[in-house]
Parts: structure tokens; sequence; C-alpha cells
């Protein structure tokens, strides 16, 4: 396992997630905001719509059309707008960024699996593990004995004769 790669790809990874968070994020403020709009010109339709009630009651039918016609209108656009807002989040830009991050997340998993991998073999084989590290350092251990051999003789001449 490398941990450079895994590091990597966890940055990658975190990455995407705010990438896509925040394209996320904007497509719901846009909606909202489209919303709150329609629901204004909702409430206002609905205004026009009581308006011609009380000139029904009150005046002549031509006003009585106005207002009625008025809230219609009112009322279509809402519902366009609410159309609009509740489309999916088009673009490459979401389609790319979740490429990416199932990427990355093939990448980790392909890294645990490899550690996994290596955790396994050290259990059922621990000398093959060991022994790439063992070897060097018998290696070091004999350097340092026959070094402190010939220390020890050339410290001592009397003894070495003997």
């Amino acid at each position: 396992m490398n941990t450079e790669n895994v590091v990597k790809h966890l940055r990658v990874l975190w990455r995407t997630d705010r990438i896509i968070a925040d394209i996320r994020l904007r497509h719901l403020l846009i909606g909202l905001g489209l919303r709150a709009f329609a629901a204004l010109i909702a409430a206002f339709g609905l205004l026009m719509l009581e308006l011609s009630a009380y000139f029904a009651l009150v005046q002549i039918w031509s006003a009585i059309g106005a207002a009625a016609i008025l809230g219609a209108v009112n009322f279509a656009i809402a519902a366009i707008l609410f159309v609009i807002a509740g489309r999916p989040p088009a673009g490459r830009d979401i389609e790319l960024a979740n490429e990416i991050h199932g990427a990355s997340i093939e990448a980790l998993q392909l890294e645990a699996r490899t550690f996994q991998a290596q955790v396994s073999g050290a259990v059922h084989h621990p000398l093959s593990t060991i022994l790439p590290v063992l070897v060097p350092l018998i290696a070091v251990l004999i350097k340092n004995l026959r070094r402190t051999a010939k220390d020890s003789a050339a410290a001592n001449p009397a003894e070495a004769r003997s």
C-alpha cells in the first residue's frame, strides 16, 4: 500500500465531493429563488382572482373579465417557473465530477485490496515478509561483530598471540 497514492486519492475524493456539493447547492439556490418568485406571482394571481370576485359583485362584466384573465396569466407564469425550477441539474460539470468521484473511490478500493493482500500474505507466510528485512540486518550484525573482534584484538595484542 502506497500512502502517497492513498493521500492523493483522498484529496481528489475530497475535492470532487466539494465540487459536487457546490453544484448541487447552486442548483438548489436557483430553484429556491425561482420557486419563491413563482409563489409571489401565484399570490398576486390569487389576489387578482379575489379582486375579480369583488368586481363581480360591484362592477360590470368587463372589469371582471380583465381581472380573471390577469389572474389566470399569473398562475400560468407561476406554473412555468415551477417547471423550470424542478428540472434536474444539467451539464457536464456534475457528470465529470461524478466520474472523478467514482474513479477515486475505485482507486482507494484497489489500494485497500492491495494492503489487505499484503497483510494476509504476512499472516500466512511471516518468514517471507521478515526475510527481506532480516538478511540486511544479519549482514550489519556480522560486520559489527567482526569490527568489534578486530578492535579488541588491536587493543590487546598479547591476548591475540596466545
